[in-house]
């Protein structure tokens, strides 16, 4: 995951602001950026992230793209329209899509590789096993916002964590960092953080730096 020093992960608290968009715009920042999309393609086969975020960059209005090595899965209940699940389809090798939604435009959508799982109610604990019992999926790079980061550190899914953090400093309280949710309010809820142990600390070009950590508990 790119993020700020700061821990932000998109430059503000709307969905017009975005670091896909806005850092290559920072000087001083730009330069460095294509470190974090090359590491990025050498992440796992298995990519998951959702509806909100992939509305938000666009893949209901772009044009289909060409077929990858990579599956995606995706949770989504109302972002993606038929074109955005019709992208996903084109895009991935093979593409799951996560939802509690009975309406959703997927079920308008005729691709082999589309595969749907409904849930009454999000249970990713679940959906893991599905991943793992029907798919093989026994590795996932978990590229999605801060509010689902929080849903897999709270079921204690994370097993690692690989962050290359950009030099710039973004602030905000209402801006999106790594992980989201509500704030822990009481000693007993401090069972829900994820304690890292440090595997690998490089150091990029133009200040940029790479964490890699281990969860240990």
């Amino acid at each position: 995951m790119l993020s700020s020093v700061d821990g932000k992960i998109t430059t503000g608290g709307c969905d017009d602001l975005d670091f896909d968009q806005d850092l290559p715009e920072i000087v001083g920042v730009k330069e460095g950026l294509y470190q974090y999309y090359d590491i990025e393609q050498t992440t796992d086969l298995w990519s998951f992230n959702t509806g909100r975020v992939q509305a938000k960059i666009g893949v209901n209005t772009k044009k289909l793209p060409k077929k990858s090595i990579v599956s995606f899965v995706l949770v989504d209940n109302h972002h993606l329209t038929k074109h955005g699940v019709e992208y996903f389809c084109a895009l991935s090798k093979e593409f799951v899509l996560i939802t509690t939604n009975k309406n959703h435009p997927a079920y308008c959508v005729n691709a082999s590789n589309l595969h749907i799982i409904y849930q009454d109610v999000l249970n990713l604990t679940d959906v893991l096993s599905i991943l793992y019992s029907e798919f093989g999926c026994d590795r996932l790079t978990i590229q999605s916002g801060g509010t689902m980061n929080r849903l897999f550190l709270h079921d204690k899914l994370i097993d690692f964590v690989d962050i290359v953090v950009a030099p710039v400093l973004i602030g905000g309280k209402d801006t999106s960092s790594i992980v989201d949710g509500s704030s822990i309010m009481t000693i007993n809820e401090l069972k829900n953080v994820g304690v890292l142990k440090l595997l690998t600390c490089d150091v990029l070009e133009h200040s940029y730096i790479r964490l890699r950590y281990e969860v240990i508990s």
